[in-house]
């Protein structure tokens, strides 16, 4: 079945469709018009998803057979390939985004399947005589039930980068995702349940508005592990939660990503970029390029710069192919981002004053224009919080050292950016960089096969990559004599 409108859309738990409970309505956050409705879930989805998951693990070949494993893999990409225009149209109804960036978030995910795929074929063991007639081995095995819990801002790309290493590395899942893409999540389900190659029980799916199903899946005893994208805020109550289980945590979390621009950047390559880096998903993404560092020389330029490319961006509907960039989430979302803006007028310089589209009592859209704020204390909110939404602020350095210090001054570490045409600069600073990723001359590049996350607290463990398969495995290590008359 294909269409570009779902009016409704389900759990999927144990190889079956479930209503739950309750059902919610899913709005379009460019009109404030209903699209549809969704199963909304909590701790009942919750409980028959770890249950179904731990059945599954325990009496199916699935954690032992790792050509089924691939093969199941490999089909789920091909169904979603055979759904990506839907996908695509959905993403951009429901979630904002504009067309370019839902197909951009569905293009990411068909590979990134195809690539666990492969890995689950590969063993990651190693065997040695580490003296005579001593023999030592390790295996890897899967760690059992894998809870995924993802966020709205990419649903089927934070997903997919979730789960599928843990069903390549043989766990089975219980994932929960939220409430603001009820209709993107119900089909992405519905791939999930035409992949005739998957047991029943291995992939248990839910929606929730919630937070009543969420902690049980951080607390039950019957989840080996746990792999979370969100909010810091969030990920440090997961991290007590699973506290008495002593479960494994694969947690990405804030970012506040510096864009530090060197005197000797080509602006004309830095500004469209910077640009995107702030306005990409309506800045709704852990990478969005929330700091603008400029050295002293170029800061004057930059800023004017940046601040007439923000003023003409094109912000419209998601689905409607002239907008530049979709509306945010939601009115509460985009009232909530406005607020910030207007709290750091008080004691900051405003570049460009974005803002809310449409005022009014009887607004309903979710429309934000973006903002730039020029700031010198390092201690203000507006640099320490993530503002999750299209703003960016403005710092001006003298030396590399102190765009360095500068760079490293909030809590976060996910990512950052150096634009320079000096060949030895960015391996010099990226190495004194507290950040899991950082680009130079370019932003937001990230590939499969290497790994990703946060230092500090952007998070813990990693996705993608070998690494991205390690959390969800246990290391076994054998050793034994040679046998008798070796």
């Amino acid at each position: 079945m294909s269409t570009s409108h779902r009016p409704h859309a389900r759990h999927y738990i144990d190889g079956r469709w479930s209503d739950g409970g309750a059902l919610s309505t899913s709005y379009n956050p460019a009109t404030g018009a209903a699209l549809g409705t969704f199963a909304d879930g909590g701790a009942a989805e919750a409980t028959a998803a770890i249950a179904a998951a731990r059945r599954a693990f325990e009496t199916t070949a699935w954690s032992r057979d790792r050509e089924l494993r691939a093969r199941a893999l490999f089909e789920m990409a091909d169904r979603l390939a055979e759904r990506r225009d839907e996908l695509v149209t959905l993403l951009a109804r429901e979630n904002g985004k504009i067309l370019a960036e839902a197909a951009f978030e569905i293009d990411l995910t068909i590979p990134k399947l195809r690539y666990y795929g492969a890995l689950a074929l590969a063993e990651t063991g190693r065997a040695a005589e580490v003296k005579p007639g001593l023999y030592s081995m390790t295996l890897t095995e899967p760690a059992g039930v894998a809870a995924v819990i993802a966020p709205w801002n990419s649903p089927v790309v934070l997903a997919v980068r979730s789960f599928a290493p843990a069903l390549a590395a043989g766990c089975t899942v219980a994932m929960k995702l939220p409430g603001q893409t009820g209709l993107v999540n119900g089909l992405l389900y519905e791939i999930i349940a035409a992949t005739e190659s998957l047991p029943a029980g291995v992939m248990n799916c839910f929606t929730e508005s919630g937070n009543s199903g969420a902690p049980l899946l951080i607390s039950s005893p019957d989840v080996a592990v746990v792999s979370y994208t969100g909010s810091t805020a969030v990920g440090r109550v997961i991290m007590t939660n699973a506290a008495p289980t002593l479960k494994p945590l694969s947690l990405e979390l804030g970012g506040k990503t510096p864009m530090i621009v060197f005197d000797d950047a080509d602006l004309d390559a830095v500004v469209p970029v910077l640009t995107k880096a702030i306005t990409t998903f309506t800045g709704q993404f852990c990478m969005t390029g929330s700091r603008i560092l400029a050295q002293a020389g170029i800061a004057d330029e930059l800023r004017d710069r940046m601040a007439k490319s923000l003023a003409a961006i094109n912000v419209g509907p998601g689905d409607d192919p002239a907008s530049e960039m979709g509306p945010m989430i939601d009115r509460a979302n985009a009232e909530r981002v406005d607020r910030m803006v207007a709290e750091a007028a008080e004691w900051a310089t405003i570049v460009e004053r974005g803002g809310l589209v449409n005022t009014g009592p009887d607004a309903v859209d979710a429309f934000y224009r973006p903002s730039l704020v020029e700031v010198t204390d390092l201690a203000a909110p507006i640099v320490q919080h993530e503002v999750f939404g299209p703003v960016a602020t403005f710092e001006i350095f003298t030396t590399e050292a102190e765009a360095i210090t500068r760079a490293n001054a909030t809590e976060y570490g996910l990512a950052a950016s150096i634009w320079t045409r000096d060949v030895d600069r960015p391996l010099r600073v990226g190495r004194e960089l507290e950040a899991g990723t950082v680009w130079t001359n370019t932003w937001a590049i990230v590939v499969d096969q290497f790994e990703e996350g946060g230092f500090k607290q952007s998070g813990m463990g990693r996705l993608n990559g070998l690494r991205g398969l390690g959390e969800f495995q246990e290391i076994k290590h054998l050793v034994h004599p040679a046998p008798r008359g070796a």
